[in-house]
């Protein structure tokens, strides 16, 4: 495992900042511990990472169902689930400074013993833990009494088996076949951490799929082999991907398998994704609390049974953070050290600038106009930059992620028609004739 690097988050949380990806929720008011608002640039990556899991695991696929379930839900399917009586966390309370933790979590805590120092003051002592349901309640409707408790979802599962029985009803499905989600959950954390790995608020892309019994592990295996295949494809540094296999004292209860997907984060190496072999406890379980069959009939075989579920789930927020972590890279260019972020071109969230040399020549400005509108028509993504010197545009766009930069200057208008187009990673220039630039960056974008 690799050693915690605090130099580098800093750098990662604050270029974030100063370039719009994240802020802190809340700001101007101190802020709100464990929540976080993303900005222009961090809402694009974030779409786009968010465009392909769908295309990949949802709309590319013959045998998955998109869905968007509700985030408020009748109060039984969490005591169904066991959420409202068991979705806990131990916590501790330093008797010096008060502040609180979760136990689980605290260097040097006991478990068996129930005793530690606080890792805050240092001082302090840290007892029994007390369990700390992590789910934020509500009442829905203008009546508050126990009828009206409703929580925000702590996951996105369950809007997805939950709705089992209507996609069967509507779409008749053959086995195996899949729900895919992509969503909001949200978890009273007792002490969110290390950026927007840990938060009170956080996004979900979940698969439920729906499988015989005797068909889990060839399946459970395909979904082993997508998930890192997903890996290379939003640009994760393989070396820094692991797969562990969860041993059976460590898993869920309703678990008969489970691979937890860890990354090399600069805090250390922690779970990013989880692949689940939840059996068919979630559908017998709301069949139960529900009264409504949740069975499968094979049309073929007449035979009728429980579907046993794989569950793939990613978290979107934590995929940020790994990418902004495998992305994030420092040289020296022209005798300076450059910090710039190694986007993968497809989750990049520009894909091109347009510069006119000088701003204050209408002619350029005119030409790098067309040719920005242009590639906008083409790749979508694509910035228009007239502000500072070049060399300021470049080292912004570099930190930014932004592959490729394309200059118009005076042999652009008055000579050749041919631009200059920058090369992030090396730095290299190659001039393009302007009618072939849009063949040009697709061959490279791609």
């Amino acid at each position: 495992m690799k050693a915690k690097d605090s130099e580098l988050m800093e750098k990662i949380v604050s270029l974030c900042k100063r370039r719009g990806f994240i802020y802190q929720g809340s700001e101007i008011y101190g802020g709100l511990s464990g929540t976080w608002d993303y900005g222009p640039l961090g809402t694009a990556l974030k779409n786009n990472v968010r465009n392909l899991w769908w295309k990949k695991f949802v709309t590319d696929r013959e045998d998955m169902y998109g869905v968007d379930a509700a985030i408020l839900m009748n109060q039984n399917v969490w005591k169904a689930t066991g959420h409202v009586g068991g979705f806990s966390d131990p916590l501790v309370t330093c008797d010096k400074c008060k502040k609180r933790f979760r136990a689980d979590k605290v260097e040097g805590y006991d478990l068996k013993a129930e005793k530690g120092k606080c890792p805050d003051c240092g001082k302090g002592d840290l007892g029994k833990p007390v369990q700390f349901n992590m789910m934020f309640k509500t009442h829905a409707g203008a009546v508050e009494d126990d009828s009206s408790i409703s929580y925000l979802r702590p996951e996105t599962a369950q809007g997805m088996f939950v709705n089992y029985k209507n996609i069967i009803d509507s779409f008749h499905p053959k086995l195996p076949f899949g729900m895919g989600q992509i969503g909001k959950a949200f978890r009273n954390e007792i002490a969110p951490r290390d950026f927007t790995f840990r938060s009170r608020e956080f996004e979900q892309m979940e698969i439920e799929y729906l499988v015989n019994p005797k068909d889990w592990a060839p399946t459970f295996e395909h979904f082993r082999k997508e998930m890192l295949d997903w890996t290379k494809q939003i640009g994760l540094n393989p070396v820094n991907v692991y797969e562990n296999e969860i041993a059976d004292a460590d898993r869920a209860f309703y678990s008969k398998r489970t691979i937890d997907f860890e990354f090399d984060f600069p805090f250390g190496r922690s779970e990013l994704y989880g692949l689940a072999y939840r059996t068919d406890y979630d559908l017998k379980k709301h069949s139960e609390f529900s009264g409504v069959e949740l069975s499968y009939l094979d049309e073929e075989t007449k035979e009728k049974f429980v579907p046993h579920c794989i569950e793939p789930s990613f978290g979107l927020d934590r995929t940020i953070l790994a990418i902004l972590s495998s992305a994030y890279t420092e040289d020296n260019m022209n005798e300076e050290v450059r910090a710039y972020l190694k986007f993968a071109p497809v989750v990049a969230p520009v894909k091109v600038a347009v510069f006119p040399l000088l701003k204050n020549k209408p002619a350029l400005v005119e030409k790098a106009r067309e040719i920005y509108q242009a590639l906008r028509k083409e790749f979508g993504a694509v910035m228009f930059d007239d502000n500072g010197n070049v060399g300021k545009r470049y080292r912004r766009q570099d930190e930014i992620g932004t592959p490729y930069c394309v200059t118009v200057d005076f042999d652009t208008i008055e000579k050749d028609n041919t631009v200059t187009v920058r090369d992030r990673d090396t730095g290299k220039q190659e001039r393009v004739e302007a009618a072939k630039l849009s063949d040009y960056l697709k061959s490279k974008l791609n």
